[in-house]
């Protein structure tokens, strides 16, 4: 960027940060504020959820990925490769979200045997990149949960597997922790869940908690490792009944102290999460979100600046609590570029977070305190048109990532150079 532009992008900062002045806000400190909050990107959305486990066959258990972009990363040095792209396109410091199937073996491990050496070299990337690392057990595309139940399965056998499987993905989240010096969030979904109507509702609920339990037996320093449990209203081969609803997982994480994850995606499509947020952290250890779009049904599009994804930034920062709330990215598209999907969303992410610091919280407040709604709604209006642009285009120069669509450039260049070489 020359002089002129910078200069350009000064003065224009100059006058919102006036103009949110005259409101209230501090927009230097809405933005040391925002620096401190640290997306998690999701790695399955660089190639499709394939990980690295050497298994045959495409993905099952309610998961599905639509769009075949060129350029789908292949293994694990192309896919930190596009991620390192990603992170040189967000302002700020993030961090990654794994899935236990991208681990790196020269074979097949069962993944009720993974270990952390199996994850030593993310680890070192981690360490080189400054990112924390955040986990996932792999409950699904596996012949153990072909017919979709896996900690609630009726089997024993089955289930003491997917048990095992989680222990050790705990381990590993502590692993991380303790090699990054920031804690994993492990968080636990299952695909559990019945097509057409169950006749019996509760066993599968009853087993699903022992089998809980017993992961969570052993105990993990928080300071290393964070558990999270995540519902959902229903999903694909699950439509009629999902063994981990909501009221399951909320039961289950406030009595026994760990996280609870809204995915935006997992809800009824005219159900916002946003509205639960402040019940909730009255009540739980800590949030986790993921940030997604479902449209019509849990589809998980790219994140785009929605009302809703509006909302949800709201809520999180207004909780008053934001330390207990972890965010982290969502969604698979591989109609696009697998990295423009990255960066749209987490630009998009970070947007939301940086309208709802710019909120005059403390006049809204005393209008309604005054019962001013008039006032209340007047200034909710205004904010609409007020200068953000100018705000976020000053963080993205101070941090020295693109502004605007520059980054396309950078993508499309790289998509050149590097994807369009990978079958």
């Amino acid at each position: 960027m020359n002089q002129t532009s910078e200069s350009k992008i000064q003065s224009a900062y100059t006058i919102a940060k006036e103009r949110y002045a005259a409101q209230d806000v501090d927009t230097d400190a809405a933005l040391a504020r925002l620096e401190s909050i640290h997306i998690s990107l999701h790695c399955w959305q660089g190639d499709d959820l394939s990980g690295f486990e050497n298994r045959a066959g495409g993905l099952t258990g309610g998961i599905a990925v639509t769009g075949n972009y060129p350029g789908k990363a292949r293994n694990a040095d192309e896919l930190r490769r596009d991620l390192d792209l990603a992170y040189r396109l967000l302002p700020g410091r993030h961090r990654l979200n794994l899935h236990a199937i991208y681990l790196e073996v020269e074979r097949k491990v069962e993944r009720n045997r993974i270990e952390p050496a199996h994850f030593s070299a993310w680890v070192d990337w981690a360490k080189a990149k400054d990112h924390g690392l955040d986990f996932n057990p792999t409950c699904f595309s596996h012949p153990f949960a072909a017919d979709g139940f896996t900690l609630s399965h009726q089997d024993p056998a089955i289930r003491r597997f997917w048990v095992e499987h989680c222990i050790a993905c705990r381990r590993i989240g502590a692993y991380f922790g303790q090699q990054l010096g920031t804690p994993a969030v492990t968080n636990i979904w299952i695909p559990d869940g019945f097509k057409d109507t169950p006749a019996d509702r509760q066993t599968p609920r009853r087993l699903l908690l022992e089998s809980l339990d017993t992961i969570l037996a052993e105990k993990i320093d928080p300071r290393l490792n964070l558990d999270a449990v995540e519902p959902k209203l229903f999903g694909l081969g699950s439509e009629s009944y999902v063994t981990g609803s909501m009221e399951f997982y909320l039961a289950y994480a406030v009595s026994r102290k760990i996280l609870l994850t809204l995915d935006s995606g997992h809800f009824h499509p005219t159900e916002s999460i946003a509205d639960k947020i402040s019940s909730l952290m009255l009540y739980l250890e800590g949030l986790l979100l993921h940030v997604s779009r479902g449209v019509r049904w849990d589809s998980d599009h790219v994140v785009t600046l929605t009302d809703d994804l509006q909302a949800i930034a709201r809520e999180a920062i207004r909780s008053q609590a934001l330390e207990r709330i972890h965010i982290g990215l969502d969604y698979f598209d591989a109609s696009i570029n697998r990295i423009a999907a990255w960066a749209i969303g987490a630009r998009s992410t970070l947007r939301a977070l940086l309208l709802a610091l710019l909120d005059p919280v403390e006049r809204l407040d005393e209008y309604e305190r005054e019962g001013d709604f008039s006032s209340r709604l007047d200034l909710q209006e205004e904010l609409k048109s007020m200068p953000f642009s100018a705000v976020w285009d000053a963080y993205c120069t101070r941090k020295g990532v693109p502004l605007g669509m520059d980054f396309m450039a950078e993508i499309k260049g790289y998509e050149k150079s590097e994807l369009a070489g990978r079958e």
